[in-house]
């Protein structure tokens, strides 16, 4: 009896010991990427910079000739590795939330896709998490369906970061790149695009679903050049992971939001999550709130080289009354009440 008891109190100290190492590694998994998020892009270029001037130069010369020579390459599909999108890190990452990816329709092979990705949140966690890696099934669940999220083109002017992105199939969210992976890369693609983009994130906050949609069309005009169908995707938890400084409209604070927002791409975010070491203390990690990423309907679109701005208006609203359609629809399994309106700026 007593050797029994022994046995089962060490078993005890084992699976507490093994939950705790688990969740050390969601938090480095997590902080890994927000850090990559913020800093990696500067921070390698200082490094590369930092390396020409020493005696290892010829290290740093030469990537910057294979930079030169791969520069259009993120413009071209650019350079998927099954091997990072399966990282047991990315699982890590999926738990700590946790992150879920739910298919409500099939997608057929033979189409292209854009899904637009709403809300932004702060850094679009469940975006990465659900499309840039294999952490929730999308390979699974979209069978021969190949997922790029679109983001910044000036993440991919960094050295090492831009590489690093690529890996993971994201691509720059401009023409040249969206164009060659609609026409020029076969059937079976789905380019994410996270429509409300540096404008929206501006507004993210807990207990507030709003996207800004309104006057984004042009990822409809996109679609209906390249006849791909558009599939609304909403996440709902995103704005959830952090808390942030919100400025009124006419202040100072949202004036140089704006501005960097129109002259660099980005908007600076005043925000903050828990502490590395404890929830009660603030940092920059997220809040360990659930994420649950929504696939709707594909809606068929026709290939329209020259589309009308009434065609494009069109499609538009069609696209609208889809996602919030979509929001109503599972709100209440998620959390939010029956009467959780979804705002549309």
């Amino acid at each position: 009896g007593t050797g029994s008891s022994i046995l089962s109190a060490l078993q005890d100290l084992f699976w507490l010991s093994k939950s705790k190492v688990e969740k050390q590694l969601q938090i480095i998994s997590v902080l890994q990427w927000v850090l990559t998020f913020l800093v990696m892009g500067v921070a390698c270029t200082l490094i590369l910079m930092y390396i020409l001037c020493t005696d290892c130069w010829a290290i740093a010369a030469l990537y910057l000739a294979w930079l030169v020579f791969d520069w259009n390459t993120p413009k071209k599909g650019g350079r998927r590795s099954q091997w990072v999108r399966n990282w047991a890190i990315w699982r890590y990452f999926r738990d700590y939330f946790p992150i879920r990816l739910v298919k409500t329709h099939n997608l057929l092979t033979t189409r292209n896709y854009i899904f637009g990705y709403h809300p932004h949140g702060i850094m679009g966690l469940g975006a990465f998490c659900n499309f840039s890696t294999e952490a929730t099934g999308v390979g699974q669940k979209f069978p021969g369906i190949r997922p790029y999220l679109a983001t910044l083109a000036g993440n991919f002017r960094m050295p090492i970061l831009r590489d690093y992105l690529m890996s993971g199939g994201i691509c720059p969210v401009n023409r040249d790149s969206i164009d060659y992976i609609l026409s020029k890369n076969g059937s079976g693609n789905a380019i994410i695009i996270v429509v409300g983009g540096a404008a929206e994130s501006l507004n993210c906050t807990p207990g507030k679903n709003s996207v800004t949609l309104k006057n984004r069309k042009g990822f409809v005009k996109l679609a209906l050049r390249h006849g791909a169908d558009l599939v609304p995707v909403y996440s709902f938890g995103e704005n959830e992971v952090y808390k942030q400084v919100i400025f009124e409209e006419g202040s100072w604070g949202r004036w140089v939001q704006k501005k960097f927002q129109k002259h660099i791409g980005f908007a600076p975010c005043i925000f903050h999550g828990r502490g590395l070491f404890s929830s009660n203390t603030w940092g920059l990690l997220p809040y360990s709130k659930p994420i649950t990423t929504v696939v709707g309907e594909p809606i068929t679109i026709p290939k329209i080289c020259n589309p009308t701005q009434k065609e494009v208006d069109f499609y538009h609203s069609m696209y609208v009354d889809s996602l919030i359609k979509l929001f109503d629809k599972y709100k209440s399994k998620f959390g939010l009440p029956e009467t959780e309106v979804l705002e549309v700026n």
